[in-house]
């Protein structure tokens, strides 16, 4: 088999984008946690994390309230459930900003078509945002019915599901935008 066959190959194609995936998530990761410290100085950064922090919890206590019938009180950004006095409280790091950023980074990154990134990468967002409202309302629900399950939960279910969800926009972004350009 040619050295040019091997490249060609759907197989080898399908690794070399995993692996730019797994990379450029990867180095984001890192590079965020680097710089972190930095960031929470930052005014600017505090008044957009406040202000995604605000939009989780109007939009999650809303559903909470009004869609599964939760009884609670709040306080600034935390909701106290009266079945149980359980909580659950939006501090900055559940605001979304950095899955937010990863996911702008990973598509400004990875090649493709910019006539479709730019409408691609906010519909990425609303659907991190859409993701983080389903975590934070699926949070309450397990601290209300299943309070002993919420680290489990919040550490080992929901926490990833941010990872599945850019994945799957990944996938549909290679097979859908990306691959179709390479196909023509």
């Amino acid at each position: 088999m040619q050295l040019s066959e091997i490249t060609n190959s759907k197989y080898y194609i399908a690794f070399k984008d995993v692996a730019l995936f797994i990379i450029i998530t990867l180095a984001f990761h890192f590079f965020f946690r680097a710089i972190a410290g930095s960031l929470d100085k930052s005014e600017a950064v505090n008044q957009v994390t406040l202000f995604f922090q605000k939009l989780l919890f109007d939009n999650s206590t809303w559903i909470i309230r009004h869609i599964l019938c939760l009884d609670f009180v709040t306080d600034g950004l935390k909701m106290t459930f009266t079945a149980n006095n359980g909580y659950v409280a939006i501090n900055s790091s559940c605001s979304g900003l950095k899955i937010f950023l990863q996911f702008i980074v990973l598509m400004v990154l990875f090649p493709g078509p910019w006539k479709h990134k730019l409408w691609y990468i906010p519909a990425g967002l609303v659907m991190i945002h859409v993701t983080n409202i389903f975590r934070i309302v699926g949070l309450a629900q397990v601290t209300v019915s299943l309070p002993q399950y919420w680290n489990f939960s919040h550490d080992y279910f929901f926490r990833p599901l941010f990872y599945v969800v850019i994945f799957i926009m990944w996938v549909i972004w290679v097979e859908y935008f990306y691959m179709k350009k390479e196909k023509i």
